[in-house]
C-alpha cells in the first residue's frame, strides 16, 4: 500500500425493501428471534430528517438502499405507537383527577366535592390526552404513508458478521422484502 491509498473499514449489511408496515413488524421480530440485535436493525428516516440532513427527498426508496448517507432510524413497531397513546391520554387525566382531589381535599372540601372535582378535571386531563394521543397516531401514519409514497419501506441489518448474510436474506425474503441484497457501507470517521 503507498501512502496516497488508504484502507477504508467497511461494514457489511443485509438490505431489503418492504411493501407494508406489518411484513416489517414480522421480519424485526424473526430477526431479533435468530440473534439479530436490535441495534443492528435500521430503517430509511422520514422526509423531514433526510431533508435536513441531505437537502433533498429520496423519490423512490431504492435511491437510498446502498446510499451510506441515507438517515436511519430505529423501527417503532406498532404496539409502541399504541403505548404510548395509552400514556399519553391517561397520563393528564391522572395528573389532573388526583391534583383536583389533593386540592379540595386540602381545601377542607367534602368527599363528593372531591369526587366532583376529580371527575371534572379528569374529563378535562382526558380530552387533553385524547388530542395528544391524536397526534402521535397522526405523526406515524404521515411517516408511514411517506414510506408508501416512495415504494415502501426499508429495512437494513448490520451484519457483525459475514456468516450472518444468508441467514438475513433468508430471513427478509421469508417476510415478503423485494430487492433483498448484501452490501459494504464505509465506516464513518
Amino acid at each position: 500500500m503507498t501512502g496516497s491509498e488508504k484502507h477504508v473499514k467497511t461494514i457489511l449489511e443485509a438490505v431489503g425493501v418492504f411493501d407494508d408496515v406489518r411484513s416489517l413488524q414480522a421480519a424485526v421480530d424473526d430477526l431479533q428471534e435468530h440473534g439479530f440485535m436490535r441495534q443492528e436493525l435500521s430503517v430509511l428516516a422520514g422526509d423531514k430528517a433526510i431533508e435536513e440532513k441531505l437537502g433533498h427527498i429520496y423519490t423512490r426508496v431504492e435511491e437510498a438502499e446502498d446510499d451510506p448517507e441515507a438517515p436511519r432510524t430505529i423501527f417503532v413497531p406498532l404496539e409502541n405507537i399504541g403505548d404510548a397513546e395509552g400514556a399519553l391520554m391517561g397520563t393528564p387525566l391522572y395528573i389532573a383527577a388526583t391534583s383536583a382531589t389533593a386540592i379540595t381535599v386540602a381545601s377542607g372540601g367534602t368527599v363528593l366535592a372531591a369526587i366532583l372535582a376529580a371527575a371534572a378535571a379528569g374529563a378535562v386531563g382526558a380530552a387533553i390526552g385524547t388530542i395528544l394521543a391524536g397526534l402521535v397516531a397522526k405523526n406515524y401514519a404521515d411517516e408511514i404513508q411517506e414510506h408508501i409514497d416512495h415504494g415502501g419501506f426499508l429495512l437494513w441489518v448490520n451484519l457483525r458478521s459475514p456468516d450472518l448474510g444468508d441467514k438475513a436474506r433468508e430471513i427478509l425474503g421469508k417476510h415478503s422484502a423485494h430487492d433483498v441484497h448484501l452490501h459494504e457501507i464505509p465506516l464513518a470517521g
